[in-house]
Protein backbone atom coordinates (compact mmCIF):
# COMPACT_ATOMS: atom_id res chain seq x y z
CA UNK A 1 0.00 0.00 0.00
CA UNK A 2 1.33 3.41 -0.76
CA UNK A 3 1.77 6.27 1.68
CA UNK A 4 -0.24 9.27 1.34
CA UNK A 5 -0.17 12.83 2.04
CA UNK A 6 -1.94 13.87 5.02
CA UNK A 7 -3.86 17.39 4.56
CA UNK A 8 -5.13 18.79 7.76
CA UNK A 9 -7.07 21.28 6.33
CA UNK A 10 -10.14 23.14 7.30
CA UNK A 11 -10.97 25.34 4.73
CA UNK A 12 -13.07 23.21 1.54
CA UNK A 13 -11.78 25.44 -1.23
CA UNK A 14 -8.54 25.41 0.06
CA UNK A 15 -8.66 21.49 -0.34
CA UNK A 16 -10.08 21.14 -3.55
CA UNK A 17 -7.13 23.91 -4.53
CA UNK A 18 -4.15 21.41 -3.15
CA UNK A 19 -5.61 18.52 -4.56
CA UNK A 20 -6.46 20.03 -8.28
CA UNK A 21 -3.32 21.18 -7.83
CA UNK A 22 -0.96 18.43 -7.17
CA UNK A 23 -3.27 16.59 -10.24
CA UNK A 24 -2.39 19.56 -12.56
CA UNK A 25 1.30 19.07 -11.67
CA UNK A 26 0.92 15.02 -11.97
CA UNK A 27 2.62 14.88 -8.31
CA UNK A 28 1.26 11.30 -7.22
CA UNK A 29 0.06 10.83 -4.27
CA UNK A 30 -3.10 9.71 -2.89
CA UNK A 31 -3.94 12.26 -0.21
CA UNK A 32 -5.77 11.95 2.90
CA UNK A 33 -8.23 14.89 3.89
CA UNK A 34 -9.12 15.64 7.85
CA UNK A 35 -10.85 18.78 8.85
CA UNK A 36 -9.30 19.53 11.86
CA UNK A 37 -6.73 18.70 14.56
CA UNK A 38 -7.97 16.25 16.57
CA UNK A 39 -9.22 13.65 13.39
CA UNK A 40 -5.14 14.81 12.23
CA UNK A 41 -4.27 13.21 15.57
CA UNK A 42 -6.59 10.30 15.06
CA UNK A 43 -5.46 9.03 11.78
CA UNK A 44 -2.27 9.40 12.73
CA UNK A 45 -2.65 7.17 15.77
CA UNK A 46 -5.27 5.22 14.42
CA UNK A 47 -8.19 6.44 17.53
CA UNK A 48 -11.33 7.74 17.37
CA UNK A 49 -13.18 6.63 13.70
CA UNK A 50 -9.68 4.94 12.59
CA UNK A 51 -9.52 2.48 15.42
CA UNK A 52 -10.32 -0.50 13.68
CA UNK A 53 -8.38 0.32 10.85
CA UNK A 54 -5.29 -1.63 11.02
CA UNK A 55 -3.96 -1.23 7.58
CA UNK A 56 -4.51 2.60 6.82
CA UNK A 57 -2.13 4.05 4.79
CA UNK A 58 1.23 5.42 6.36
CA UNK A 59 1.82 9.25 6.30
CA UNK A 60 4.48 10.10 4.46
CA UNK A 61 4.40 14.18 5.25
CA UNK A 62 1.81 15.79 6.59
CA UNK A 63 0.40 19.48 5.52
CA UNK A 64 -0.74 21.30 8.56
CA UNK A 65 -3.17 24.12 8.46
CA UNK A 66 -2.70 26.24 12.09
CA UNK A 67 -6.04 28.04 12.74
CA UNK A 68 -8.10 24.59 12.69
CA UNK A 69 -11.46 23.84 15.05
CA UNK A 70 -11.46 21.39 18.03
CA UNK A 71 -7.69 21.38 18.26
CA UNK A 72 -5.04 24.20 16.87
CA UNK A 73 -1.94 23.32 14.69
CA UNK A 74 0.51 24.12 17.25
CA UNK A 75 -0.96 21.48 19.45
CA UNK A 76 -0.99 19.16 16.69
CA UNK A 77 2.93 19.56 16.15
CA UNK A 78 3.45 19.27 19.93
CA UNK A 79 1.73 15.83 20.19
CA UNK A 80 3.49 14.61 17.13
CA UNK A 81 6.96 15.66 18.41
CA UNK A 82 6.53 14.47 21.48
CA UNK A 83 5.57 10.81 20.53
CA UNK A 84 8.18 8.72 19.20
CA UNK A 85 5.77 7.31 16.21
CA UNK A 86 5.52 10.33 14.94
CA UNK A 87 8.62 12.04 16.00
CA UNK A 88 10.60 12.40 12.93
CA UNK A 89 7.48 12.66 10.64
CA UNK A 90 7.61 15.86 8.25
CA UNK A 91 5.20 18.22 9.07
CA UNK A 92 4.77 21.12 6.96
CA UNK A 93 3.15 23.98 8.00
CA UNK A 94 1.02 25.12 5.44
CA UNK A 95 -1.17 28.29 6.45
CA UNK A 96 -2.39 31.54 5.20
CA UNK A 97 -0.60 33.44 8.60
CA UNK A 98 1.36 36.18 8.88
CA UNK A 99 2.04 36.13 12.63
CA UNK A 100 5.24 35.83 13.55
CA UNK A 101 4.57 34.15 16.88
CA UNK A 102 2.93 31.25 13.93
CA UNK A 103 6.00 30.97 12.45
CA UNK A 104 8.06 31.16 15.73
CA UNK A 105 6.24 28.08 17.45
CA UNK A 106 6.22 26.52 14.45
CA UNK A 107 9.70 26.13 14.47
CA UNK A 108 10.30 26.05 18.18
CA UNK A 109 7.70 22.66 18.26
CA UNK A 110 9.34 21.14 15.57
CA UNK A 111 7.64 21.79 12.08
CA UNK A 112 10.01 21.14 9.50
CA UNK A 113 9.02 23.83 7.09
CA UNK A 114 6.75 26.62 6.60
CA UNK A 115 5.00 27.86 4.02
CA UNK A 116 2.26 30.52 3.63
CA UNK A 117 -0.25 29.97 1.25
CA UNK A 118 -0.55 32.54 -1.66
CA UNK A 119 -3.80 34.20 -1.86
CA UNK A 120 -3.45 34.27 -5.62
CA UNK A 121 -4.19 31.18 -7.06
CA UNK A 122 -1.82 30.57 -9.55
CA UNK A 123 0.54 31.37 -6.92
CA UNK A 124 -1.39 28.97 -4.78
CA UNK A 125 -1.18 26.25 -7.33
CA UNK A 126 2.16 26.59 -8.02
CA UNK A 127 3.59 26.11 -4.08
CA UNK A 128 1.09 22.96 -3.89
CA UNK A 129 3.16 21.46 -6.67
CA UNK A 130 6.70 22.16 -5.41
CA UNK A 131 5.54 20.90 -1.84
CA UNK A 132 4.41 17.96 -3.43
CA UNK A 133 7.28 17.32 -5.85
CA UNK A 134 10.11 18.19 -2.89
CA UNK A 135 8.05 16.30 0.09
CA UNK A 136 6.68 13.21 -2.20
CA UNK A 137 8.71 12.80 -4.81
CA UNK A 138 12.57 13.74 -3.86
CA UNK A 139 12.79 13.94 -0.14
CA UNK A 140 14.54 10.78 1.71
CA UNK A 141 12.94 9.82 4.97
CA UNK A 142 14.83 8.16 7.90
CA UNK A 143 14.90 4.28 7.65
CA UNK A 144 11.95 3.24 10.14
CA UNK A 145 14.70 1.40 12.21
CA UNK A 146 16.81 4.86 13.32
CA UNK A 147 14.14 6.84 12.69
CA UNK A 148 13.61 6.73 16.63
CA UNK A 149 17.84 7.20 17.16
Amino acid sequence: MNDVMLLVEDNVDDQELTLRALKKHNVTVDVVTVNDGVEALDYLFGTGKYENQPNRPAVRVVLLDLKLPRLGGIDVLRRLRADPRTKWLPVVIFTSSREDRDIIDGYRFGATSYVRKPVLYTEFLEAVKELGIYWIMRNERPPHAKADG
